[in-house]
């Protein structure tokens, strides 16, 4: 039987020229276009998008590949302000608006699979079926997480009601289902109960940027410093982390207090975080925000960091935390189920509520002869970091199995 066309659907990526940085959702359509591109032959992959103005075509794969590296460097670089950013949109969207095509339909005998890493457009089901009818093309989808359903106060205002329907049009249409940990198949399984099919369905854990064991520290900083690396918004929980730091600053000498530096652009909700930033004296000169960060850059302040803190209430795989740990740093972070998946036995893992235990955890790491970083070094060695090729062996395994069963 003849191998199937691999149709990736690029929209998320198009819809976020305006921003410089990426989000981890950004990061995983992007590995899987690298990936597709390096691991099946030309005439089997193509790319596709749905245009801002709803109308969804074929991509040049010249300007496809060109638009790809322009991306990639950028985030590398992270650099320009706004009004760099909408000159980099503008310059894409003229380029690449000409290149969506109507897909011609499948020769005789050939299979076709809609593939999409991104929650991109699924809150539209008659868009998507539509796609589906133009490729004829089965349909496989990877699950980030149910986070917006089981906790609607975290979500964007009507965050909840769009992601219903984007998780009723992947069980209704969807061919193969991936999920990105046991913990988002264990919360999409309810939905899949109800919708009476049986798609096909795998768990491939995301994977990490290569190179981050050999990144070197672009700062040296006495005290220590931690990252924190993740969109400012309420389920992060970075209010548990400034108010850990000023009581650390109130009751420390000033050279004796580590440094706090939040990677992550500002999301939703977060009035009471961005007020600490912006007017709480204490907290000045002992935390810092980095909301435009380069790839090359965040890798480098994760490589010389004491520790990575994650204290969020729900995640649905948790890559800071492989990728800290692939660097060879220490990690403290909420006991959750997707956060055990990505790093094993190696973390403390800790109640997202538990200030003393949070507080008394970053002094030892802070600490010359940290005894919580040796015992996480020693656990480390049976660890193993998730690679993307792995991930994308069982995409591609999924995308057989759902054009040929």
């Amino acid at each position: 039987m003849k191998e199937a066309e691999v149709v990736l659907d690029l929209s998320r990526l198009l819809s976020r020229l305006l921003h410089s940085t990426p989000t981890g959702v950004d990061r995983v359509e992007m590995a899987y276009a690298r990936g597709l591109l390096e691991l099946l032959p030309e005439r089997r992959v193509a790319f596709a998008a749905v245009h801002p103005s709803g109308v969804y075509g074929r991509l040049r794969r010249d300007a496809v590949l060109a638009f790809l590296a322009a991306t990639e460097e950028r985030w590398d670089q992270a650099g320009g302000g706004d009004g760099r950013s909408r000159r980099f949109a503008a310059y894409w969207w003229l380029r690449l608006s000409p290149s969506l095509r109507f897909p011609k339909p499948p020769a005789s005998g050939a299979r076709r699979v809609y593939l999409q890493a991104s929650p991109n457009n699924l809150t539209q089901p008659n868009l998507v079926a539509d796609i589906l009818r133009r490729e004829r093309a089965r349909f496989v989808c990877l699950v980030h997480d149910l986070i917006p359903l089981e906790y609607p106060e975290y979500a964007r205002p009507n965050g909840a009601r769009l992601h219903r329907e984007r998780i009723l049009t992947i069980t209704q249409q969807a061919s193969g289902i991936i999920a990105n940990s046991q913990a988002t198949l264990a919360s999409l399984q309810p939905w899949l109960a109800r919708s009476n099919r049986l798609p096909l369905i795998d768990v491939a854990r995301l994977g990490t940027m290569s190179g981050l064991r050999d990144a070197t520290a672009a700062v040296s900083m006495q005290p220590p410093y931690f990252l924190c690396i993740g969109t400012i918004e309420p389920r992060k929980n970075h209010l548990l982390l400034l108010n850990l730091w000023r009581r650390l600053a109130e009751r420390q000498r000033p050279e004796n207090v580590p440094k706090l530096i939040l990677v992550g652009r500002r999301g939703w909700e977060n009035e009471q975080v961005i007020d600490m930033l912006e007017r709480c004296p204490t907290l000045a000169g002992y935390v810092e925000e980095k909301g435009r960060l380069g790839d090359r850059a965040t890798q480098s302040l994760l490589a010389g960091a004491a520790g990575l803190l994650l204290p969020s209430f729900a995640e649905g795989f948790g890559m800071p935390v492989a990728e800290a740990l692939a660097a060879g740093v220490p990690v403290l972070c909420s006991d959750l189920p997707a956060l055990r998946e990505a790093g094993g036995d190696v973390p403390l893992y800790l109640d997202p509520l538990d200030g003393l235990g949070w507080q008394a955890a970053i002094q030892d790491l802070a600490s010359p002869g940290s005894a919580l970083a040796a015992a996480q070094r020693q656990r480390s060695a049976a660890w193993r970091a998730p690679t993307w090729p792995e991930h994308l062996a069982i995409v591609l395994n999924m995308l057989h199995r759902a054009v040929n069963e």
